[in-house]
């Protein structure tokens, strides 16, 4: 059996690859932004538009607030059921894909809430919603 009389090199980590690759990514976003810089340059003129009106996406919904004395507020504003079926129509007529959501008082008349969600068809309002409070379970 052959006994080792010498000791064997340590493993090293070879570096030119690594070091290759960051040279490559050096160059690389060196030119890219070079190319950025040129496209800025170009002597081009913007089409222009007029204003036809918000190219966002729908707002929140609508909050339509029924109290207990028949008093009826769009988000804040007290309004009348005409007026909340104007208003309601309008913004619509804006954002077709507009929600309301009716919250009513646990202790009013549901027939306040039942004319607020028939002047919320009226007007074309497709997304409803009533808002309630859910009761802690016991225990």
């Amino acid at each position: 059996m052959p006994l080792k009389t010498h000791l064997d090199d340590q493993p090293s980590i070879n570096m030119t690859p690594m070091i290759d690759m960051v040279f490559l990514l050096l160059i690389f976003f060196m030119l890219g932004t070079k190319f950025t810089e040129l496209e800025r340059k170009i002597g081009l003129r913007i089409p222009e538009v007029s204003d036809r009106g918000a190219l966002t996406a729908a707002p929140e919904k609508k909050i339509v607030n029924v109290y207990r004395d028949g008093a009826i507020t769009l988000d804040g504003a007290r309004v009348t059921l005409g007026e909340l079926t104007l208003r309601l129509a309008a913004a619509r007529s804006q954002y077709p894909e507009l929600g309301v959501l009716v919250r009513g008082d646990a202790q009013g008349m549901f027939q306040g809430v039942a004319e607020v969600l028939n002047a919320c068809k009226q007007a074309g309002i497709r997304e409803l919603g009533i808002s309630v409070r859910l009761i802690p379970p016991e225990g």
